[in-house]
């Protein structure tokens, strides 16, 4: 069903979309109805651009329709065709009539803003329009009275109409009422159904109150509420029309379907799919930082795309991401053929991705279009850092070099944008072609303002000027400070626990874990050094509080680290704060996409109950030298390198958490180091704000320099210009928000993080980025100077004496102790190696999928190889021919079941009587199977293939073994003869002399010339099922050209016949288990007249 299939089932309206045959449409409006016809492409402001054809008839909106579509029309800076319109009802109205109402998602809660006018002429509603915040607090007790009084009363609207007591047309009380109770009615859905944002404009009301007409209406759910709503938003119509400037392409398409089948993340929007320079880079913050500098260096035109991996993902999904961004590069007919195309794999400083892993997959892809890669003589720039970095740096150079392509790679010694100068503008990375310009300015500017390291001032400034967002400075991450990790998150507490080896705390900063599937109460090991330490786990949050009571009371155990899912972290935090209130300072939440809502009611919570909540979205924060939260920082390698074992003079705050990593590089790089850092989350309402930490930075002493790095979208950078000129901040500020190329694009992209999306001119980078400039803040051209900037500012400090110098040399002094490394991550590294416990030649789970003897599940189905195919794969570790699988498939059909007399089903059926599970009873009956019932197939196999190698006749055979006193297995049944042949047999026979090889059934063959000598002696002699399967098995392993000789005798004498048996009758075991549940048979005794007793003999002696 296409798109207008879709959307004409609703019958309220008529979607006309490019598949639309308009020379053949059928109206579903009654005949001669009044309509109205407009193109549904979220552009804005139709009615004011002649896009809207009023009071027509379905003809005539069709033929307008004609007129429009496909014709291209510039709206601002973007240029596009209409393809989709909606035809609707026409709803006849005075313009008095119109009213306009939005209802949108704020910090604080939902704004509703409602004017008396509506419609096209409506004018700016942002001025006009009464305004009015629901809280979270507010929510539960709203009324339809408080919308009249706060949205419609003579108080708020005296110049409205219907607050005019002149105009007859409206009783105002009738009116209010009518009206309030749909404004309540309107926000009870919105809230319900976690709408971030509903506008309708206009909004007609009949004056006589016959009805409410939605004539136009934009909306925005909260798609981190999915999870939350699945039911109520199981109806709506989740494809839209694309939006007007961005035609999408199948490979957004594409990579959008691999995002929803993993949890980690994969984005792509093709900006232009003729450009020349193409991104492959790793983490949301890092992508925008990548675009940015692109854009802010002049080439955003020839900008292909934007987009992001992120979360770890497998090998295999970051080959198919970076085959169709290679791909699409391939296929772009760039205008400037003086310049070779540029692939830039870049990324910042990850935290637990493992770099060589997701490089591997990358490499694939450059492998897999190597000829036309180098033919198009592509430019390919990479810059990583993180878990494994150096591996994966190797890996890559070795791929280049192996495969001749032009490429160059660097690692986190080299700034993280500085590959894009060299791409593009051959900037080497021992260029610094503005610096003597740039530090000229920046002391110009730093002389004209006035800075202050009294923190005492700002205290008294900060009582003055309370804000209710702030937080309580009193809670300050130090040596003592004690964490709780929620969630079974192992290698983030070894994380913390190596940090705090190497800053030589006194003792861990993690007291306990609480897991709530826990079996019970338990200490799990971890190592301090090469020192093995327990850590308490416990099963919920009030035990592991318990543990400040012990020692006198005199620990601290204030913060936890909550690794909740998405699912489950709200009712998580919520619940730590309503009841750990008094006990619990800081909860960092790690969780992304939380609802807005449930974070807003998290953010009210905790201003409430005085708790601190880092997060949504974050990867938590670090006090240089004495606490780390979490992951923060990445490995220790990046953790020594960038000097966090101890403190130094720059704090920062940041919304990404994978930037906050390269924070700490640049700043460690261009100064004495962090002091403290913290990422307050990517989400679009973070509970902690920029300011909450900057002003605990100001009240530091040891602090001297702050560095924010914000991003497009929200309004928090604006509180920190507020507070620089109320002079609550008076330490230098380096500033900048990411995400300036927006301006560049024709329409709005969202970037990596959910929060990271202006919604209005406010919002967009470069508007703060001027913003915090013009407030005093230092502000780059582009992230490329970030650290030169805060290296200029930090020299002048040390010079004027701001820094000690002395302190600074005794601090660089500082050497962490040695930690040994986690044998898996060495063994990952190639620093160690050790014999295994276990060798595995049939299987393998580790990677992108599971793989059977080197085939990947996804080809055994797609190549419908069978039970029989698998059993090839897992068995004999070979792909077997297709009559080979058929015959095993068959084995295991013949074999499946034999009745309920023989002793394995007998045993089956007793056991199940007897009250015991399925597993108890499937090995009751595969136990009696022996040389007695169902182990002959292996025997058999032995005795007709040594005769017949050793040329035997069959004469001589029978004779030899009846001489020696043994049955020949294979031959003989109890009830079936020559005259009455067993059908199994015969269903065998004929498929191996069909379908084996010409002339391969040769042990068969010899085994049906015993038969006849066996049956001249008895008719029911005959070969039976066992002996036939057996000399068929041998025939086909012999036939196959898969195994040697040496390899077949091995499989037989290893049991592998038998197992066939045992595989096919445990079919039919279970099938007596599931039968005598289900005819709930009860315990069986055997009747005692079936026994003969003889115990009167024995005594007697008779």
């Amino acid at each position: 069903m296409n798109i207008s299939e879709k959307y004409n089932t609703l019958q309220t309206m008529y979607f006309i979309s490019p598949d639309t045959d308009l020379n053949n449409v059928e109206s579903p409006f009654e005949k001669n109805a009044k309509l109205v016809a407009k193109p549904d492409q979220l552009v804005k402001r139709r009615g004011k651009l002649g896009l809207v054809h009023l009071n027509k008839t379905f003809n005539e909106c069709v033929d307008w329709v004609k007129t429009k579509i496909n014709t291209k029309l510039t709206i601002e800076s973007t240029t596009d065709s209409l393809r989709y319109f909606l035809i609707e009802p026409f709803v006849a109205h005075s313009q008095d009539e119109e009213l306009y109402i939005c209802i949108h998602s704020c910090r604080e809660g939902d704004e509703i803003l409602f004017y008396y006018a509506g419609g096209v002429d409506v004018g700016d509603v942002d001025q006009k329009a009464i305004r009015w915040v629901v809280t979270p607090s507010m929510e539960p007790t709203l009324k339809r009275d408080d919308f009249i009084a706060n949205l419609l009363s003579q108080k708020v609207l005296p110049n409205a109409p219907f607050n005019d007591g002149k105009n007859r047309n409206y009783v105002q009380k009738d009116y209010h009422l009518f009206l309030g109770e749909f404004l309540f009615q309107l926000y009870r859905m919105y809230s319900h159904l976690h709408f971030a944002y509903l506008e309708i404009n206009p909004l007609v009301v009949a004056k006589d109150l016959s009805g409410v007409y939605i004539l136009d209406l934009a909306a925005k759910l909260d798609s981190c509420a999915e999870f939350v709503m699945h039911t109520e938003w199981s109806d709506i119509i989740t494809e839209f029309p694309p939006f007007f400037g961005h035609d999408p392409k199948p490979e957004e398409a594409y990579i959008q379907s691999l995002d929803e089948r993993t949890g980690s993340s994969l984005k792509l929007t093709v900006l232009n799919p003729n450009g020349r320079i193409w991104t492959l880079v790793a983490g949301g913050g890092a992508s925008v930082i990548y675009a940015d500098t692109i854009c802010d260096l002049g080439f955003s035109a020839e900008l292909g795309n934007y987009g992001e991996y992120s979360g770890a993902p497998t090998k295999d999904l970051t080959q198919k991401y970076a085959e169709t961004v290679i791909k699409l590069l391939l296929n772009a007919d760039y205008a400037n053929k003086q310049s070779p195309p540029v692939l830039i794999i870049g990324g910042g400083i990850a935290n637990f991705t493992d770099v060589a892993a997701t490089f591997a997959g990358i490499i694939d892809a450059l492998t897999t279009y190597r000829d036309e890669l180098i033919a198009k003589k592509t430019l390919i720039y990479v810059r990583r850092g993180g878990p494994n970095y150096q591996r994966g740096l190797k890996l890559m150079r070795e791929a280049g070099a192996k495969l001749g392509l032009e490429m160059q790679v660097f690692g986190p010694e080299t700034h993280i944008t500085a590959i894009v100068s060299m791409a593009l503008v051959n900037k080497t990375p021992s260029e610094n072609l503005n610096a003597i310009n740039l530090e000229e300015s920046i002391n110009i500017q730093f002389e004209k303002q006035v800075f202050s390291w009294d923190t005492s001032a700002a205290e008294e400034k900060k009582q003055q000027q309370t804000n209710a967002d702030d937080v309580d400075a009193a809670y300050v991450m130090g040596n003592g400070t004690r964490a709780i990790v929620y969630g079974l998150q192992t290698q983030a507490v070894q994380n913390m626990l190596d940090f705090d080896y190497i800053c030589r705390r006194s003792r861990p900063s993690v007291a306990a874990i609480v897991y709530d599937f826990a079996a019970g109460d338990y200490h799990a090991q971890f190592y301090w050094g090469s020192k093995t330490i327990m850590i308490p786990v416990f099963r919920d949050l009030e035990s592991a509080l318990k543990l400040n009571e012990i020692d006198g009371g005199n620990d601290c155990i204030d913060t936890v680290v909550n690794f909740a899912s998405q699912r489950s972290a709200f009712k998580a935090t919520r619940d730590m704060i309503l009841n750990f209130h008094s006990d619990i300072r800081h909860i960092s939440i790690i969780a992304e996409g939380i609802p807005e809502r449930l974070t807003k009611k998290l953010m009210f919570l905790a201003r409430k109950y005085n708790v601190i909540i880092l997060g949504p979205s974050t990867v938590g924060g670090i006090k240089a030298g004495k606490f780390r939260i979490g992951n923060t920082g990445g490995m220790l390698d990046n953790i020594v390198s960038s000097k966090l074992y101890r403190a130094g003079s720059v704090s920062f705050v940041s919304r990404s958490g994978g930037l906050s990593n390269e924070l700490s590089n640049i700043i460690s790089s261009q100064t004495d180091g962090v002091n403290e850092g913290m990422a307050i989350g990517g989400d679009r309402y973070p509970c902690t704000t920029f300011m909450d930490h900057l002003l605990r930075y100001q009240q530091e002493p040891t602090c001297k320099i702050l560095v924010v790095l914000g991003e497009v979208g929200g309004t928090l950078e604006y509180d920190v210009i507020d507070a620089i000129k109320a002079k609550r901040l008076t330490k230098p500020i380096v500033a900048w928000c990411t995400g300036t190329c927006a301006d560049y694009f024709s329409y709005d992209v969202q970037f990596g993080h959910a929060g990271a999306l202006a919604q209005s001119l406010r919002e967009k980078a470069n508007a703060k980025n001027e913003a915090l400039s013009k407030a005093g803040c230092f502000v780059p051209e582009s992230f490329d100077d970030f650290g030169k900037i805060i290296r200029v500012i930090y020299n002048k400090l040390v010079s004027t004496g701001v820094i000690n110098a002395a302190a600074v040399q005794k601090r660089n002094s500082i050497e962490p102790p040695p930690i040994p490394l986690d044998y898996h991550w060495a063994r990952k590294l190639g620093m160690v190696r050790k014999a295994s416990s276990f060798l595995s030649g049939i299987s393998d789970e580790r990677g992108d999928e599971l793989v059977y003897a080197g085939v990947p599940i996804s080809t055994v189905m797609k190549d419908d190889m069978g039970v029989g195919g698998v059993v090839g794969l897992l068995w004999f570790r070979r792909k077997l021919p297709p009559h080979f699988n058929k015959f095993i498939e068959m084995v295991l059909q013949i074999t499946a079941d034999h009745g309920p007399a023989v002793s394995g089903a007998h045993n089956t059926i007793v056991t199940a009587r007897a009250g015991k599970d399925l597993l108890s009873s499937l090995c009751s009956g595969l136990l009696t199977i022996g040389p007695r019932f169902g182990g002959a197939l292996d025997e058999a196999a032995k005795m007709f293939t040594r005769a017949y190698d050793e040329k035997v006749s069959p004469q001589q055979f029978v004779m030899d073994t009846r001489n020696a006193g043994k049955l020949i297995m294979g031959i003989g049944h109890k009830i079936k003869s020559v005259d009455n042949p067993d059908q199994r047999v015969v269903i065998l026979k004929e498929f191996a002399f069909a379908k084996f090889p010409a002339n391969s059934q040769k042990v068969l063959r010899y085994a049906l010339e015993v038969e006849k000598v066996t049956t001249r002696k008895k008719n029911n002699l005959i070969l039976n099922v066992d002996g036939v399967i057996a000399c068929c098995f041998v025939d086909l392993l012999r036939s196959c050209k898969s195994f040697s000789v040496d390899e077949t005798q091995q499989y037989i004498e290893m049991g592998t016949l038998n197992a066939l048996f045992v595989l096919g009758r445990s079919i039919g075991f279970i099938g007596h288990y599931l039968d005598q549940k289900r005819l709930k048979q009860g315990l069986y005794r055997h009747p005692t007249d079936d026994i003969t007793y003889f115990l009167s003999d024995i005594n007697t002696n008779q």
